[in-house]
C-alpha cells in the first residue's frame, strides 16, 4: 500500500508542466521590469535634498532621460521583433546598470559637470527602452487572451513595486551619500540582466510547451463576418481585400506603418500620451510637492510618495478585472480617467490637512491615475499586438507595444517639463494642467467607448478585446 503524498508534493504535481513554465516566466519578467523602474526612481528622491537649483539641474536631467526614452522607444520595438529577446533584455539591463552606477559614482569622483550627468541620462534613456516592448512581447507569447487583463494587471504591479523599492533604497542614502542611491539600484538591475541571460525562455515552443490560443473559436465565429470586409495586415502592409488565408510568412516582423494601421492603436497611443503625462509628473515631482506643501524632509517625502504607487497596484488589478469581465478596455480606462480628474482637484486642496487624509487621497489618486496607464500598456497592447487583422502574424507584439508606449513616453517627457515650468507660478496651476491632461485622454477614447457601448446594447456583436473597432 502506497503512503499518501505529502501535501506540498500534491500541490506541486497538481500543476502541469506548462503552468509551471508560465508562472516562472511571469515571475521572471516581473522581476526584470521591477529592476528597470527601481533604477529610474532615485533621481526624484535626490532632487528633494537639493532644492536650491533643482529646477535648472534636475529639470534638464529629467528631460535628457525622458526625451531620449520617448524617441528610442519607437525604434526599440522594431529591434525587439528582430533580435532574440533574451539577448536584447540582458544587454539592456547590463548597460542600464552601468549608466546608473556611473551617475552615482559622480558623487565619489567629485564630478560637478552638468554635461557628465546629462550624457549619462541620455544613454540610460536609450538603453532603458529595451525593457518594456521585450517583456510585454515575452508575456504575450506565453499567455492567451482569456484572463489577460487580470493577469497583466497583477503582473504590471512591477512598475509600482519598482518605484516603491527605488524610493526606499534611495531614501536610505539620500541624506548621507547620495551616490549610493544610484549605485545600489544599478547593481540590482545589472544582476537581473545576468539572471535573464541564464533563465529567460522567449516562447513556449522553445521548451516544448503548448502555445497559448490568442483567439478562441467562439471569438473567431463572432467576428469573422465583420472581418471579411475589414483591413487585413499582410507582410507589414494594409490590405482591404477580403481573404480567409493567413499571411504568407507569419514569422515576418510587421512594419511600423503596418502596426500603426491596426484598429485602435492610434486612439490608445494618444490616450496614453496624456495618461502617462499625469503619471510621470507624479513619479518625478510628487516627493518634492509633498516636501514643499507638507514640509516633510527628503526621506519622509519619498516614503510618503510610495503610497501613490501602492494605490497604482490596486488600480491596475481592478482595471484588468473589470475590463476582462465587461470586455470594455476603452470604457474601463475612460471611467477611471473621468474619476481621476476631480480626485486630483481634491487632493491639491484638502490632501494635506491631516496625515489620514494625505494617505487616503494618495491611494485613491494612485489607483485612478495608474489604472488606465497600466491597462493600456499591458492588456491593451497585447490585445492589439495579436489583433485578428494580423491573420496569424505573431511578430507584431513588440512593435505595437513600442508605438503605444513610445507615444505615451512623449507625454512622460512633457509632464515633468511642464511641471518644472509651471510650478514657480504655484502648485495649483500644475494640478490644473494634470486635470486637463486627464480630460484630453478621455476624449481620445470616445470613439472606442461608443463602439463598446453599441456592443453592450446589442447593435454590434459583443467581443472581448479588440477585433473590429
Amino acid at each position: 500500500m502506497k503512503s499518501p503524498l505529502a501535501p506540498g508534493i500534491r500541490l506541486i504535481t497538481s500543476f502541469s508542466r506548462d503552468s509551471w513554465y508560465r508562472t516562472f516566466i511571469l515571475f521572471l519578467t516581473f522581476l526584470f521590469y521591477t529592476a528597470y523602474h527601481l533604477s529610474r526612481k532615485p533621481i526624484s528622491i535626490v532632487k528633494v535634498n537639493d532644492q536650491d537649483n533643482y529646477q535648472t539641474l534636475f529639470g534638464i536631467l529629467d528631460n535628457c532621460f525622458l526625451v531620449t526614452y520617448a524617441i528610442g522607444m519607437f525604434f526599440s520595438g522594431i529591434f525587439g521583433e528582430r533580435l532574440p529577446l533574451r539577448y536584447y533584455l540582458s544587454v539592456g539591463m547590463l548597460m542600464s546598470g552601468l549608466f546608473t552606477c556611473l551617475f552615482g559614482l559622480g558623487f565619489y569622483w567629485n564630478i560637478h559637470s552638468l554635461w557628465y550627468y546629462a550624457c549619462i541620462q541620455v544613454m540610460n534613456g536609450l538603453v532603458q527602452t529595451t525593457g518594456w516592448p521585450a517583456v510585454v512581447a515575452c508575456v504575450g507569447n506565453w499567455f492567451g487572451k482569456g484572463k489577460r487583463g487580470f493577469i497583466m494587471g497583477v503582473w504590471n504591479s512591477h512598475t509600482s513595486v519598482g518605484n516603491i523599492l527605488g524610493s526606499l533604497i534611495a531614501g536610505v542614502f539620500v541624506d548621507s551619500a547620495w551616490g549610493m542611491s544610484f549605485i545600489v539600484p544599478g547593481l540590482i538591475i545589472a544582476s537581473t540582466g545576468i539572471l535573464c541571460f541564464f533563465f529567460l525562455v522567449e516562447k513556449p515552443e522553445d521548451v516544448n510547451c503548448t502555445p497559448p490560443q490568442h483567439h478562441s473559436d467562439q471569438d473567431s465565429g463572432e467576428v469573422e463576418p465583420l472581418l471579411q470586409n475589414s483591413p487585413r495586415i499582410s507582410n507589414g502592409a494594409i490590405s482591404s481585400e477580403p481573404s480567409s488565408e493567413v499571411v504568407e510568412d507569419p514569422t515576418e516582423a510587421i512594419s511600423f506603418c503596418g502596426a500603426l494601421s491596426i484598429p485602435g492603436v492610434m486612439e490608445f497611443s494618444l490616450c496614453l500620451l496624456f495618461a502617462k503625462l499625469v503619471s510621470y509628473t507624479f513619479l518625478y515631482w510628487l516627493p518634492l510637492y509633498i516636501s514643499n506643501v507638507a514640509h516633510f524632509d527628503a526621506k519622509e517625502a519619498g516614503d510618503m510618495s510610495t503610497l501613490f504607487d501602492v494605490g497604482g497596484i490596486v488600480g491596475g488589478i481592478m482595471a484588468g478585472l473589470v475590463s476582462d469581465y465587461t470586455g470594455g478596455r476603452a470604457t474601463t480606462c475612460c471611467v477611471m480617467l473621468i474619476g481621476a480628474a476631480p480626485m486630483l482637484f481634491l487632493y491639491n486642496y484638502i490632501g494635506q490637512r491631516s496625515l489620514g487624509t494625505t494617505i487616503a487621497m494618495l491611494l485613491v489618486c494612485g489607483g485612478l491615475v495608474n489604472g488606465p496607464y497600466a491597462l493600456i500598456t499591458t492588456a491593451v497592447s497585447a490585445d492589439l499586438g495579436t489583433h485578428e487583422s494580423l491573420r496569424g502574424n505573431s511578430r507584431a507584439l513588440s512593435t505595437v507595444t513600442a508605438i503605444i508606449d513610445g507615444t505615451g513616453s512623449v507625454g512622460a517627457a512633457l509632464g515633468p517639463l511642464l511641471a518644472g515650468l509651471i510650478s514657480p507660478t504655484g502648485w495649483n496651476n500644475v494640478f490644473y494642467m494634470l486635470i486637463s491632461a486627464d480630460i484630453l485622454a478621455c476624449l481620445f477614447l470616445s470613439r472606442l467607448v461608443y463602439k463598446e457601448a453599441q456592443g453592450w446594447c446589442g447593435r454590434v456583436p459583443r467581443v472581448r478585446g479588440f477585433k473590429e473597432i
